[in-house]
């Protein structure tokens, strides 16, 4: 009788703990809000999409109706905004308020500290320096900034980011990063597995606004073949061709700034066509 009683006290047990398992899967399900369902259903239907990044430091209210016309004809997905030097919460909340008004495509704070947080936008990536030499900038910043995305509503979307390359690009100077370098992937690597093993939900590898060399496929390769989560890459991507490679070494994720503010919108296009033909 009481061997007995002991099997059904394990059967019932195991019971349980396989609910509670299934509950919990579930509710990560739940967890997903609107924009980042977004994100994932677009990348699985066409592979790899496009996310365009503005900087408020570089846009008026004027341009940024401008951009926020192209962009939304281009074919990307969404709309980044974000910088690394700090401009007014005001002048952003401007910016990011104007381009909803022309667009249904989401708005995703990129913030570089407190003052990027914008009450208007849809979401933000949640995201940790993780490179970064100051402890600031991988955990107090966001701790400091919780508050303010619960107030606002904004949709907080976890996010692993690591510089790559230069120690001379803005983000890595204000970030005060120690970067990957190019020629080490496996660095790269152990970052991203770190990221996802933490549970954040995207890996974003940034060469820098701007720069010349972008982050190689060979990296984006290496990357892409030891993580489940999507692969986000940017900076330095302004060809076609480039896109395009990064895309077929296991980027899901193409982020491009410099080209919406310099290039002219049919180029922006042409970026974005050889994405989703990569993919």
């Amino acid at each position: 009788m009481c061997s007995r009683t002991h099997v059904l006290a394990e059967a019932l047990l195991i019971t349980i703990l396989r609910s509670e398992c299934t509950a919990a899967q579930g509710g990560l399900s739940d967890m997903l809000g609107r924009v980042e369902q977004y994100l994932i259903d677009s990348i699985n239907e066409q592979g790899a999409i496009h996310l365009t990044l503005l900087d408020p430091e570089k846009v008026t209210r004027s341009s940024a109706r401008t951009l926020a016309k192209a962009i939304d004809k281009s074919g990307s997905a969404g709309i980044m905004v974000g910088g690394s030097t700090a401009v007014s919460v005001y002048h952003t909340d401007e910016v990011v308020s104007t381009i909803k008004k022309l667009t249904k495509l989401p708005v995703i704070i990129f913030p570089n500290d407190l003052v990027g947080v914008s009450r208007e936008a849809d979401a933000i990536f949640f995201m940790s320096l993780m490179n970064s030499m100051n402890p600031y900038y991988i955990t107090h910043a966001q701790a400091l900034a919780a508050p303010l995305v619960k107030r606002y509503g904004l949709e907080p979307i976890p996010m692993g980011y690591v510089i790559v390359g230069d120690r001379g690009a803005a983000a890595a100077f204000v970030g005060q990063v120690n970067p990957i370098p190019f020629e080490k992937p496996s660095l790269a690597v152990i970052y991203g597995m770190a990221a996802q093993f933490m549970g954040k939900r995207f890996f974003y590898l940034e060469a820098g606004s701007g720069v010349e060399r972008p982050v190689s496929p060979e990296m984006v390769a290496a990357v892409s073949g030891h993580i489940e989560i999507p692969l986000i890459v940017g900076g330095g991507i302004r060809s076609p061709k480039m896109a395009e490679q990064i895309v077929r070494a296991g980027a899901r994720i193409i982020v491009t700034g410099t080209l919406a503010e310099k290039a002219s919108p049919e180029f922006l296009r042409r970026v974005i066509r050889s994405i989703k033909k990569a993919a």
